[in-house]
């Protein structure tokens, strides 16, 4: 084998001390300049020298290691591979493979390839999981799919933990299982594990201040959304087929929009809530997050529609009712969403109009956002201070920081409030009712792509409101939503996804789920598994 090169060595090594000491500058140095720089590990690709620098700031440093062996291919004068062994002091190795080449005299990495150290299970994802951790049915429509519950479902044998240590140590195992886990066990699916979750769901970041913050499977280097972050991450990731979650603020949409999956928040009421921890009842729903669509088509076709399920048409009236294609476009989400995500949903508008399907769409009003989302967010820390304030007052300490601060809040709401904010959204209910009655509203799910992981709390306290405003009015209307991915815009850690939220009038989430594929048939790639 031919010997490497001393200055290529020399470079070597240099990285590799700087990925050890965490040096950004030193890092950032080592990687070719310019848009055509590649890395990939598990995550995802990195394109360009500034996604991969800003993937950097966001990651932290790597565990300690030692390198065991590097093997050296030359591809040219100016140009070589090198493939390296590494051992973590902590146990297992890793494989780091890089192509060199000479710029300007230096050696430079132009494309690398990461693969990390086998990891048995990432707790910031699973608080429990197995292979499965619970057999469903062997048959049913269902029947080989695994399913990602969020840490708020009672599970018999199991504690609720609700993403917080102190409150799982203080938990009971539950005697019973949610209806919502057993419909979809006796559908066939099989429970993999219980997913984290934002604490006591009180949060769309998806940053949890004791177990950490899950991947964003789309986009690495971001915040994954949340509250849902731990089943969409395991979903977005591979490990789960179906996230079993919540959505009271738009705790499925948003993680949906931010990992490029499919999100669906039912009509409020609709699924049993039996055996869920609640957040705020006037708004907290079921609903589930998937990769594609004909998945989340199987799961509502089942849990909504079969015999001894929660059948919308109990409730709501029939179900299966081809829902109009009409679709109207509020202005006020377009005025709060991020330039880059307007331009892509025009875009989105162009394609639709100019294909063989179009559907009928107009431009309406629905009232300011800050209107709907003021009364809301009252009346949710009111019902979620007296759903948690006991906890909260005899373990003071016990939340992180951003969650602490919003119970304070919550605390401070007196009935007076309470009340004026609940008579206040009744005509805003009673608005997006009249809309809905024979129309669809389509509009991004939410402002732009997920932040990244480094900016700081105030950064991340703006974009939440921001996206509360626009997640607000479907929880309001108690009506169905769900998120397509169907929407790509750029980031500072390279092409990002963006949801297309869709949100339809009460008990017609089966028949919503089918237009949103029928939407997303219009734009698809010819062959995108959504035109089979």
């Amino acid at each position: 084998m031919a010997e490497i090169p001393d200055d290529l060595f020399t470079a070597f090594e240099d990285y590799e001390r700087a990925i050890l000491s965490n040096d950004l500058d030193a890092l950032d140095a080592a990687f070719a300049p310019g848009p055509q720089t590649l890395r990939g590990d598990a995550a995802g690709l990195l394109v360009g020298h500034d996604a991969i620098s800003a993937f950097r700031g966001v990651r932290g440093g790597v565990p300690p290691r030692t390198i065991e062996r590097v093997e050296y291919r030359p591809l040219g004068r100016d140009a070589a591979l090198l493939v390296s062994v590494s051992h973590y002091l902590e146990g297992g190795t890793g494989l780091q493979t890089q192509l060199w080449e000479r710029v300007d005299g230096r050696w430079l990495i132009t494309a690398a390839h990461v693969t990390g150290r086998a990891q048995a299970l990432d707790r910031s994802v699973w608080r429990t999981v197995g292979d499965p951790l619970y057999q469903g049915a062997w048959e049913g429509p269902l029947a080989g799919l695994t399913v990602a519950v969020k840490d708020l479902f009672a599970i018999k044998g199991y504690r609720v933990g609700a993403g917080n240590p102190t409150f799982l140590d203080s938990a009971k195992a539950e005697t019973t299982t949610a209806p919502a886990v057993s419909d979809l066990l006796r559908g066939g699916a099989s429970l993999r594990g219980i997913a984290r979750t934002d604490e006591f769901a009180y949060s769309i970041a998806g940053d949890n201040a004791h177990y950490g913050t899950p991947p964003n499977g789309a986009l690495p280097g971001a915040l994954p959304g949340g509250s849902s972050s731990g089943p969409a991450s395991a979903v977005a990731t591979g490990q789960a087929e179906i996230g079993l979650a919540t959505d009271t603020a738009g705790s499925i949409r948003v993680p949906a929009s931010y990992q490029g999956l499919w999100g669906l928040r039912t009509t409020h009421g609709l699924v049993p809530r039996q055996g869920l921890l609640p957040l705020a009842q006037s708004f907290d729903t079921v609903g589930w997050l998937t990769r594609d669509s004909a998945t989340l088509q199987r799961v509502v076709d089942w849990c909504l529609s079969y015999d001894g399920s929660a059948s919308t048409e109990s409730v709501y009236g029939a179900s299966d009712a081809e829902l109009p294609w009409r679709l109207l476009i509020p202005q006020e989400t377009l005025a709060a969403s991020e330039p880059e995500t307007l331009a892509a949903f025009d875009a989105f508008l162009v394609r639709i109009a100019a294909s063989d399907d179009p559907p009928t769409l107009a431009r309406i009003e629905i009232g300011a956002l800050h209107d709907y989302y003021e009364p809301f967010r009252t009346v949710q820390a009111a019902e979620a201070w007296r759903n948690n304030g006991e906890w909260l007052a005899a373990h003071p300490d016990a939340t992180g920081p951003a969650v602490a601060e919003r119970f304070r809040f919550a605390a401070g709401i007196t009935a007076e409030a309470e009340a004026s904010a609940r008579s206040a959204l009744e005509p805003l209910r009673e608005r997006l009712h009249a809309l809905v009655a024979s129309s669809v509203l389509m509009f991004p799910t939410v402002p732009g792509p997920a932040p990244m992981r480094t900016h700081g709390g105030a950064r991340v306290d703006a974009v939440r409101q921001a996206t509360l405003r626009m997640t607000a009015p479907a929880a309001v209307g108690g009506l169905p939503s769900v998120s397509a991915p169907l929407l790509t815009v750029p980031s500072q850690l390279g092409p990002a996804p963006v949801g297309v939220a869709l949100v339809s009038r009460a008990g017609t989430d089966v028949a919503l789920v089918r237009l949103a594929r029928r939407l997303a048939r219009l734009v698809a790639d010819p062959t995108s598994p959504e035109n089979s």
